[in-house]
């Protein structure tokens, strides 16, 4: 019900921009969040948009921008200076009051 697209390879100092599908059953009144989890560490908050309200983690701070379209039931990350640290499975998800949906990953590798 989520599809997450848009990982590959940059290099350091690159830009890419994540999107995540929802079906407009769970995307019309869900609080969109991108979670990343790198290798051997914890999966982590990333970004949250609730309403007009966006909440992002210090270590992207001025370079993350999360976003939501309703008209296209869409939520994207755009990324900007990305850094060798930013490497990681990117993951976007859904809050609702009937629960959390999960997108499946896209992975981002940032390496010269």
């Amino acid at each position: 019900q989520l599809q997450a697209f848009g990982g590959g390879l940059v290099q350091p100092g690159g830009s890419l921009r994540l999107s995540c599908a929802a079906s407009r059953s769970i995307f019309s009144t869900a609080a969109m969040a991108w979670y990343r989890q790198a290798p051997g560490k914890q999966r982590e908050l990333v970004a949250i948009i609730n309403g007009g309200t966006t909440t992002y983690a210090d270590s992207v701070k001025g370079r993350f921008t999360i976003s939501r379209d309703n008209a296209k039931n869409t939520a994207y990350l755009q990324m900007n200076s990305l850094k060798p640290e930013d490497t990681a499975v990117y993951y976007c998800k859904a809050g609702t009051w009937r629960g959390d949906y999960w997108g499946q990953g896209t992975e981002v590798t940032v390496s010269s």
